[in-house]
């Protein structure tokens, strides 16, 4: 989705009276970071999923609350792995700039934690958030389901997605339960809750799952459109 179209989008969401979008620009840093090797015990609270990042330039920001970055007074920005902490640190986010009504995923590994990203993810949705991935962008593992949770989902030429199955703290995938057993059943629900039909949540699921935890499946924003509705 081009500037533009996103200024049109804020215009009919929040009427805003400042600075067009399409006058905005997002201002990068370079910044590396450390990524955290997966043990598959550490995260007891439920499954994990992250395909390792690089080194990227990430938006600068005016403010950073965890993996998240405020870029303006409508727009924040996804720049690294969402854990445990990351649930609390959105909505501090969100109850310090209530005006955020998009977020850029801009480099965008995964989860440490898939329970709370789910959370996050419906925090997103409740709030009416647009995500949007824009060219470069590359959006992985559980942040996918961030992606989804967008109540329109925008994604650029240009941008990447990467999906696989999750793996629990026991070290078993979705593939080592039942389709109908709650490990499996939770991930059905919420895609669901993010607008998706129970064949295409389905299908969907499926898709993921047909990539074990130690590998992905690289999708351009075209091959992503045929699984997951998106806006333009």
């Amino acid at each position: 989705m081009g500037m533009r179209s996103l200024a049109a989008l804020l215009i009919g969401l929040f009427a805003l009276a400042a600075t067009p979008l399409a006058a905005q620009e997002i201002f990068y840093e370079e910044i590396s970071y450390e990524v955290v090797e997966m043990d598959g015990a550490h995260q007891a609270s439920g499954s994990e999923r992250y395909v390792e990042s690089r080194p990227a330039p990430l938006p600068a920001g005016i403010a950073s609350y965890g993996p998240f970055r405020v870029l303006d007074g409508s727009r924040a920005a996804l720049v690294d792995v969402t854990d445990g902490r990351s649930l609390s640190a959105f909505r501090a986010l969100l109850r310090d700039h209530p005006g955020i009504g998009i977020l850029e995923m801009i480099d965008c590994p995964g989860t440490e934690d898939d329970l709370a990203n789910l959370q996050i993810g419906r925090i997103i949705r409740q709030r009416g958030i647009v995500t949007h991935v824009p060219a470069g962008g590359s959006v992985r593992s559980g942040a996918v389901e961030l992606f989804l949770a967008g109540a329109r989902r925008f994604a650029d030429p240009g941008s990447e997605f990467a999906v696989h199955a999750w793996m629990d703290h026991d070290g078993l995938q979705a593939t080592d339960y039942s389709l109908s057993a709650p490990e499996n059943a939770r991930y059905l629900a919420y895609y669901r809750q993010m607008g998706m039909s129970s064949d295409e949540a389905a299908a969907f699921y499926a898709m993921t799952n047909s990539v074990p935890f130690e590998q992905a499946k690289w999708l351009d924003s075209a091959e992503m459109s045929r699984w997951v509705r998106l806006d333009s």
